[in-house]
């Protein structure tokens, strides 16, 4: 087993100590066709990140740099995204983040669930002899050091720690696993996605719900996943089946997530459907949003072309170039047209008197002269023609063939518009 070095501090000691496994071959089916050609992680957020570079860069910025990151579904833009902004670590100074695709390893099949995901790379795991495995979902935008969730867990002796957050009752119904604690934070009872959450004792507005992330101690997650792959009534996942087979013989520690500064709740989304992905970036351009990507002290990193900046022509009263309250990114030209209250990912081009408001236009994305673009999700690569109207009539918008969210955010692919599909 890895000594740690004389003279480090106590918690770079367990972060070095730690190997970290980002699951990430995740469909986000209620993301429809946003998903249908990449994986969830994959999918772009907040004008020029991937949602994997949060976990990720989380990692990084706790000391954790050991990363192997899991694939599975329609893994090729995540893959290359990986390869291009993450492989510059030196592996012969113990760092590194590396992609592990689901490869068969111990049986014929793919990866079965979350569990069987990391028990089909055990091999791997021993080959790095870490004290501690640090499994992340990944697929949520979040802010968190995990060096404390890891002094926490080392200092209780436990065998296994779940990462939980207060949420609304009626938020976690059939959408979270459950957690009931006792006093000393031990994990008493889980549910996993229950109709009816049982809520946190005193708050009865509030559970306690898993973010997916776990901590074990190596030999003990050894142990579990090779009893549960021998299991054949298990569907070898964390939720459903480790965690609710270890909690009355052994010691499961829940860690709450709370915000490092305030003690409140901390800023943790899951942008799952089209509704919470429209939203979370919307928060990013508020003035004092929730979530910043501008804490120099927490960088998020990510890959990005090398691009010009964006540049706001013309200045005539009917056809001006402006962005008010938005995000706008390199390669982009807003040409005699407003943008308002918007998210613009790289090479966005919106021509001449044109109007967009309050969207996320992901990247390569061409607006036509005289278009109307509101509450929509425009996705990579799409060129929306003259004079088109998105967002302004929901009839309108269904008879178009776009997808039109029940609380009325408009998806716009390529495939709606008659445009070739592929590359993401």
């Amino acid at each position: 087993m890895q000594k740690p070095l004389q003279g480090r501090s106590p918690r770079s000691k367990l972060t070095r100590s730690t190997l970290a496994l980002v699951l990430a071959g995740g469909r986000g089916s209620r993301l429809y066709e946003l998903t249908n050609w990449r994986a969830k992680p994959a999918l772009y957020f907040g004008g020029k990140y991937r949602i994997i570079d949060f976990p990720l860069s989380n990692c990084i910025n706790s000391g954790i740099r050991r990363v192997g990151v899991l694939t599975q579904y329609k893994a090729h833009s995540l893959v290359r995204h990986l390869v291009r902004g993450w492989s510059h670590f030196k592996k012969e100074l113990g760092e590194f983040v590396e992609v592990l695709p689901a490869s068969q390893r111990f049986s014929d099949d793919w990866y079965q669930g979350t569990a069987d995901a990391i028990y089909q790379n055990l091999d791997i795991i021993r080959a790095e002899q870490p004290d501690f495995v640090l499994i992340l979902s990944g697929d949520h935008i979040y802010r968190m050091d995990y060096s404390e969730m890891l002094m926490d867990f080392a200092k209780s002796g436990a065998d296994m720690s779940v990462c939980c957050l207060e949420v609304p009752v009626e938020e976690a119904a059939n959408a979270f696993g459950v957690v009931q604690v006792n006093d000393d934070n031990r994990v008493v009872g889980f549910e996993e996605k229950p109709a009816n959450p049982a809520p946190i004792p005193g708050s009865d507005g509030l559970t306690l719900a898993s973010m997916g992330n776990y901590i074990f101690r190596t030999e003990f997650l050894f142990e579990q996943l090779i009893k549960d792959s021998r299991d054949p009534k298990s569907s070898h996942d964390f939720g459903n089946d480790i965690i609710p087979s270890l909690i009355d013989d052994y010691h499961v520690r829940a860690y709450a997530f709370r915000d490092g500064e305030t003690g409140e709740r901390a800023y943790w989304r899951d942008v799952g459907t089209l509704q919470s992905f429209w939203q979370a970036n919307m928060e990013l351009i508020e003035i004092a949003p929730p979530f910043s990507i501008y804490d120099a002290n927490w960088p998020f990193w990510t890959y990005q072309e090398q691009l010009p900046p964006a540049k706001f022509v013309f200045d005539d009263d009917d056809r001006r170039g402006t962005a008010v309250s938005s995000m706008v990114s390199g390669g982009c030209i807003i040409s005699g047209s407003l943008v308002r209250e918007s998210v613009l990912f790289s090479n966005v081009r919106v021509n001449s008197f044109s109007e967009v408001e309050k969207s996320v236009i992901l990247p390569g994305v061409d607006i036509g002269r005289r278009c109307k673009v509101k509450n929509a999700i425009v996705d990579r690569g799409c060129w929306i023609p003259d004079g088109m109207v998105i967002g302004h009539d929901r009839d309108r918008d269904i008879a178009a063939g776009f997808r039109v969210s029940q609380s009325g955010i408009v998806l716009v692919t390529r495939g709606m518009l008659g445009q070739r599909e592929g590359y993401v």
